[in-house]
């Protein structure tokens, strides 16, 4: 028997867990599924390539071979799931205004006015490739998109990424036709400056944190437009209740995991050979041109995969750990910035460049296990995280 949105079931294979009043569980697992996607591209940025004692980088065998498996089936798939949920949150917080005989409105900017501060002091502080400050931004759009159609707004998405792609291929190919390869002993000076600067006191990583949202600034207006596609993406899914109940809609879960599939793992390995080799550093737009295209699909067949997953004994038992990681989402991916911040930087111990990818990503597995654990221990004693908490006061104007 399927889920329903809004109280357990029972189904053959065992009983189903409690939800929390008024949440969609499906959600919550699909966001704590998220944070490790998340982790794994933000800890590649946070801990620096591999370098060696003059600075010059450094990869072996199988370094290269997991930043190539992160490229291919984690990089830019995993934000545009946290910004489906977004837009499908959106709607979930539209309808709570509605029930509560509150004005939407006055809710919702104040809840990205808080978003907002929390983005900005997360990016100076901690990690300058932050995204709340974007969603805050991009939220405005969405809020005067909110009445939308589902088939219009999926219409706008589709728009949307194909005009993202076909910037950046353009782009890419001038690249790949004009721009000369970057000399070695440059690429050595700059890592080295850059190692410097993370391995600093902590107003110098301040200082880079604050030089490196400048940079944040130009991916942001290249791939903001590719963002809202995910919001309006997610504003449809909520109008229709797809997560809701997605027992109703097995047949075409499956249909989507059998097209999407292929094509965005071809996508994702096309990128992975433009950005990782064995293609130079010119192809590297051309790859992120590939991934915009092709992202969504391999997003959507994860999505439906894990949802069909989530029908079965075993899904639940998975559903039941990441749950809780998904209900705390945000707090967790600020704690994961902290955390890297700690290890990488002057904060801490200052080991940024030190270690290889493949390190790296042991690291990363190692520190979401602690987090689906922690998540757990958290909410069976509160009902929010801090930071949900501090959002959900800002949103209501009150103590929750």
């Amino acid at each position: 028997m399927p889920y329903s949105s809004r109280t357990p079931a029972r189904s053959p294979a065992g009983p189903a867990p409690a939800r929390a009043p008024g949440r969609v569980r499906e959600i919550d697992v699909l966001r704590g599924f998220a944070l490790l996607g998340i982790l794994l591209v933000n800890a590649r940025l946070m801990a620096g390539p591999h370098v060696g004692p003059g600075g010059e980088p450094v990869t072996s065998g199988a370094d290269e071979v997991a930043g190539w498996l992160v490229t291919a089936f984690v990089s830019a798939k995993f934000y545009l799931l946290f910004s489906f949920l977004f837009g499908y949150s959106f709607t979930l917080q539209r309808a709570a205004a509605e029930r509560a005989g509150q004005a939407f409105a006055p809710r919702h900017l104040r809840r990205l006015a808080c978003l907002f501060l929390l983005g900005l002091a997360h990016g100076v502080l901690l990690f300058p490739g932050d995204v709340l400050m974007v969603y805050a931004v991009l939220s405005l759009p969405l809020f005067a998109l909110r009445n939308l159609a589902p088939r219009t707004a999926l219409r706008i998405a589709a728009v949307l990424v194909a005009g993202t792609a076909a910037c950046l291929l353009a782009w890419g190919l001038l690249t790949v036709a004009y721009a000369e390869p970057v000399p070695p002993r440059e690429v050595t000076a700059a890592v080295g400056e850059t190692v410097a600067e993370r391995r600093g006191d902590p107003g110098t990583v301040v200082g880079a944190n604050l030089g490196w949202l400048r940079g944040v600034l130009v991916w942001n207006a290249a791939y903001g437009a590719d963002m809202l596609a995910a919001f309006l993406a997610g504003l449809a899914a909520g109008r229709l209740g797809v997560l809701a109940e997605p027992g109703r809609h097995r047949a075409r879960l499956r249909r989507v995991v059998a097209a999407g599939l292929p094509a965005g793992l071809a996508g994702g390995v096309l990128m992975a050979v433009c950005r990782n080799g064995p293609l130079d550093v010119r192809w590297y737009d051309v790859g992120s041109a590939v991934g915009v295209l092709t992202a969504p699909a391999l997003t959507a067949a994860y999505v439906c995969g894990l949802l069909l997953l989530l029908d079965t004994r075993t899904g639940r038992r998975v559903g039941a750990v990441l749950a809780p990681a998904g209900r705390t989402a945000l707090t967790n991916y600020l704690a994961q910035s902290l955390v890297m911040a700690l290890v990488f930087t002057g904060y801490g111990l200052a080991w940024y460049g030190r270690f290889g990818g493949s390190a790296v990503v042991a690291g990363c597995l190692v520190l979401y296990a602690a987090q689906l654990a922690f998540s757990g221990w958290l909410t069976r004693r509160f009902r929010y995280g801090p930071a949900e908490w501090l959002l959900r006061a800002a949103t209501l104007a009150r103590r929750p």
